[in-house]
């Protein structure tokens, strides 16, 4: 990327919060209100008449991101073409798995099908023990075998139904131009992108995008993968027993977001003119803080609300900015549950941001307020729909804003931004 050094920001001290997957659309459980314009924040209140907002659309209109590539962009990354490398290969990097240029690594979710291949769970209840999913990663790495003698496979899994599959053929340079066998994500440009979808859900086969022999053997290792799998895990002693307690089956892996090398940008700090680090939890958001060379706070768990709140007042003692990013939100957005959203946000509203600005000096420190994307409850997954966004502090140009909701950021003074924009626009309100 042709990233250039801009102005020196080290006078500009910001909190940066991302809320996973806040935006939302009016939904029936809650009189026709979003989760975020239902919901009881007084403290979100108090920010946003601090300060100014807008809306953002973090990737590009018609574009339902995945949060790999929409994190990236909030925080100044604008990929052009095909540039960018995949949430598989980011993923890597966010767990230290074995990986190399050349290489193919692919964002898995445990998933529950039925003989038919039709998808009944694309998360195997979302909620699955690290001994079960270690088990039969284990089984599939030791029982797989390809048609081709020189490819292997890592199977890693991360957090909840997450997993990386990394695809290693010795000699062979893989290709990252093949199609998803997750039917409800495609990939364009390198980026896992939303597609709308009904409830009838079938695997999908991996094809070749283009005509290049590393594009098909790519292809067909990933269908052999998915094939061979299906069956190990059929047969697996961990679903046998998982069957027994009436659990969710670990049944099939679905892939998406292939990428074959290691990513080449800017580190952060040379693309803002500030120290900029982070708190973190998940694999993405690590490998994230990785590629952008970003010092990481440690915070608790991923509802430690009130540490992440005191880590990120601390670290503004040596550092210009932190990016915070807070998952809640998003899996009660894929889940539809549009009243567990509302209340987690009122949660996050109460713990997070009611602890910083009991720490914080809004006269020195300012607080930006976004989302990588919208999960509206009512699509149960990601939507282009634009998020608010939210530039607080006493320096701020106030714009009358009193609430932090949908609506209002359709008629704050910001204005409509690109994700890549927002942190510049931002340090310039800020200054």
């Amino acid at each position: 990327m042709g990233l250039i050094k801009i102005t020196d920001n080290s006078q500009v001290h910001m909190i940066y919060v991302l809320l996973d997957g806040i935006g939302d659309l009016p939904h029936p459980d809650l009189k026709g209100m979003t989760p975020l314009s239902y919901a009881k924040t007084p403290n979100l209140d108090r920010l946003a008449r601090n300060g100014a907002i807008g809306e953002v659309i973090s990737v590009g209109k018609g574009i339902a991101p995945q949060s790999d590539i929409a994190v990236f962009n909030m925080l100044g990354y604008k990929f052009a073409n095909s540039e960018y490398v995949g949430r598989g290969v980011i993923e890597s990097i966010g767990i230290g798995i074995d990986f190399k240029n050349g290489d193919l690594a692919l964002r898995g979710n445990f998933s529950t099908v039925n003989d038919e291949r039709v998808i009944t769970d694309r998360r195997a209840g979302r909620k699955i023990e690290k001994e079960d999913a270690v088990a039969i990663s284990r089984e599939l790495e030791q029982k797989i075998r390809f048609s081709n003698p020189k490819a292997s496979v890592a199977v890693s899994p991360t957090i909840g139904h997450r997993v990386i599959v990394r695809i290693r053929c010795d000699g062979e340079t893989l290709s990252p131009d093949v199609s998803n066998t997750d039917p409800a994500y495609a990939r364009i440009d390198g980026m896992g992108v939303a597609k709308a979808v009904g409830d009838y859900l079938k695997i999908e086969k991996s094809l070749p995008l283009n005509e290049s022999a590393g594009a098909k053997l790519s292809a067909t290792l990933i269908n052999e993968f998915t094939d061979q799998s299906l069956a190990i895990m059929k047969n697996s002693e961990v679903n046998k027993r998982r069957a027994a307690q009436g659990k969710k089956l670990l049944n099939s892996i679905l892939l998406r977001d292939a990428g074959n090398k290691f990513p080449d940008v800017s580190p952060i700090n040379q693309l803002h003119g500030m120290k900029f680090s982070c708190i973190v939890d998940m694999p993405v958001e690590i490998g994230i803080a990785n590629v952008l060379k970003m010092q990481t706070f440690s915070a608790g768990g991923l509802t430690d609300y009130e540490e992440k709140a005191r880590v990120a007042a601390k670290a503004m003692e040596t550092q210009n900015a932190i990016y915070v990013h807070i998952k809640g939100p998003d899996e009660f957005g894929h889940d539809g549950d549009a009243i567990g959203k509302m209340n987690n946000i009122e949660e996050i509203d109460k713990r997070f941001f009611g602890t910083l600005l009991g720490i914080i000096d809004t006269s020195k420190v300012s607080v930006v307020i976004s989302g990588d994307h919208s999960t509206p409850c009512i699509n149960k997954g990601h939507s282009d729909d634009p998020v608010p966004v939210l530039i607080s502090g006493d320096s701020v140009k106030k714009d009358g804003t009193t609430r932090f909701t949908e609506d209002q950021a359709k008629k704050g003074s910001v204005g409509m931004l690109a994700g890549a924009e927002v942190i510049k626009t931002a340090i310039s309100l800020i200054k």
